[in-house]
């Protein structure tokens, strides 16, 4: 087994010779040959191990069988306890996410405090094929059959080629002990269930299910692959970054034979999961969203936009005082005097400054808005109205400012000036108005 896992990490992560582990230690099986192995081929290690308090007596049991394990190899080795119990609680999740997140953020940090490269886990092949069982189970897509990766950016899984069996023959050929964790008798939890009931019996059936297993998982990580490609190059036909928008052009979207399979590939990692409700939004009418805990998928005429939920719109008013050259909040923009005008824009006004009410009022447009647009003299115009002329969407009005001169909207900024300011012959100040 040691000659074998030494190939396996020089094909598969060479990158790891002269760098600092730390190896994730429970006292089970699978992390105690782990420790060993890496111990063997005289790698720079440290244990880590993580006291959840879920069993009690037996919890500090388990920490003091690492800690005297690495204090006989001399081994360096950190520690820490947790009140797994109460932190799920305070963050409403079960008892293994709460452990899982406690576990993996701990870790992080030691990376970070401790000048470590990688963590390093002892994850093996039955519990991959536990996890894709798991996964199947539930319904996944093929991102939940293709298993445990062997890397997940700092995380390495280097005892994922080898069996249960395989690893508990080599503990006691090798004399090495280990700890057993009395929960995994309990079949109250699903993959205990998997793992006494339903694997025994594939591998009755199957003498080779585990290399068979393998086999298959290699084919469909390959296929996973072919998937991503595909995505990417369509991705970049149908979608265009704007800022921290994403915008899907529904007229390319539908040409594909199986859209509903790209709009999932791309749209999955946001949280997504009312699915039917975002493949409705390609033929719904304009205007209609979905949401996640942190984006929306909003439907504007031709296009699917997605953005980032903005929890904090602002609300409150700004006052800009006469004087007044430059305001950065909430947005940017410029005051001066000048002699003369040029042709205005979007981004750049010019108004008569003594028909100006001071201090000017910068404030979010609210529905019933009225204004007379730029060219327009003696016609009024909602604000609303103006929106849906120029296309804009849901995301794009709320984002809309105005300034205001007392009761009287001067500027939708960025848009259209009020024509009641404009520049006249009998104007004897000019005042203009920049958004940078």
């Amino acid at each position: 087994m040691l000659d074998k896992l030494k190939n396996h990490i020089a094909h598969n992560f060479p990158f790891l010779e002269n760098k600092k582990l730390l190896l994730a230690t429970s006292g089970g099986l699978d992390s105690m040959i782990m420790a060993h192995l890496f111990y063997k081929l005289k790698y720079d290690v440290a244990l880590v191990h993580c006291n959840f308090q879920l069993r009690g007596m037996e919890s500090f049991g388990d920490q003091n069988f690492v800690q005297d394990y690495a204090e006989a190899n001399e081994i360096p080795i950190f520690v820490t306890q947790f009140d797994t119990d109460a932190f799920a609680k305070d963050y409403k999740l079960s008892t293994q996410v709460a452990a899982r997140d406690l576990r993996y953020n701990w870790f992080y940090e030691l990376l970070e405090t401790e000048n470590y490269d990688y963590i390093l886990t002892g994850h093996h092949a039955d519990d991959n094929i536990e996890t894709f069982l798991i996964n199947l189970s539930r319904g996944t897509g093929l991102e939940g059959l293709v298993g445990i990766p062997e890397q997940n950016d700092k995380i390495i899984r280097p005892l994922l080629p080898f069996s249960r069996e395989e690893i508990a023959n080599y503990a006691n050929e090798n004399g090495i002990k280990w700890r057993e964790d009395s929960s995994n008798a309990s079949d109250k939890y699903l993959r205990n269930k998997i793992r006494h009931d339903l694997v025994p019996l594939l591998k009755e059936l199957n003498p080779q299910f585990i290399s068979s297993f393998q086999k298959t998982q290699s084919f469909l990580q390959e296929s996973q692959q072919m998937v991503e490609d595909a995505s990417i190059m369509v991705y970049q036909q149908v979608a265009k970054q704007e800022q921290d928008e994403i915008r899907f052009d529904l007229n390319q979207l539908k040409k594909l034979p199986n859209y509903r399979s790209y709009l999932y590939q791309w749209l999955n990692e946001f949280g997504f999961s009312a699915w039917d409700d975002v493949y409705d939004l390609v033929n719904s009418q304009s205007g209609k969203q979905v949401f996640s805990p942190n984006f929306r998928l909003l439907k504007d005429r031709d296009f699917l936009i997605l953005c980032p939920i903005n929890t904090e719109i602002e609300v409150r008013d700004y006052f800009i005082t006469e004087d007044t050259k430059k305001v950065n909040i909430p947005l940017n923009l410029s005051f001066c005097k000048v002699s003369d005008i040029s042709v205005a824009s979007n981004t750049a006004i010019f108004v008569d400054e003594n028909k100006l009410e001071f201090p000017l009022v910068l404030s979010r447009w609210r529905e019933g808005d009225y204004f007379q647009p730029f060219g327009m003299e003696g016609k009024s115009k909602k604000v609303s109205k103006l929106f849906k002329d120029e296309k804009l969407s849901l995301i794009e009005k709320e984002n809309v400012w105005i300034l205001w001169s007392g009761e009287t909207i001067v500027w939708v900024v960025g848009i259209r000036q009020d024509e009641r300011f404009r520049i006249r012959e009998s104007t004897q100040n000019i005042l203009k108005i920049q958004l940078e």
